[in-house]
């Protein structure tokens, strides 16, 4: 369970990091190589890869979060279910 609390708490700093990183390099660019006004391309590139990285930082935080409320859940209904069978012998 620990694990799954050390990777939810990873994967949301770098979520954090990798929105602010994308911020402050290019605020103002569109991560595809379409836009209206030409752009740079090492900026597309880099809002591209930024992108990239915050989709699946917070997939995996997604992931995470979800095992941990599955383990929560299934902790939660064993216990009711051994309250149950005590109280009915």
């Amino acid at each position: 369970m620990r694990a799954a609390w050390k990777v939810l708490c990873l994967f949301a700093v770098v979520l954090v990091v990798s929105l602010g990183l994308a911020q402050l390099l290019v605020p103002d660019i569109v991560p595809v190589g379409f836009a209206e006004e030409p752009q740079p391309l090492w900026a597309v590139m880099t809002a591209f890869l930024l992108r990239a990285v915050e989709l699946i930082a917070a997939s995996v935080a997604m992931i995470a979060l979800a095992v941990i409320a599955g383990v929560y859940l299934r902790h939660e209904l064993r216990r009711l279910w051994r309250g149950r069978t005590d109280v009915t012998r």
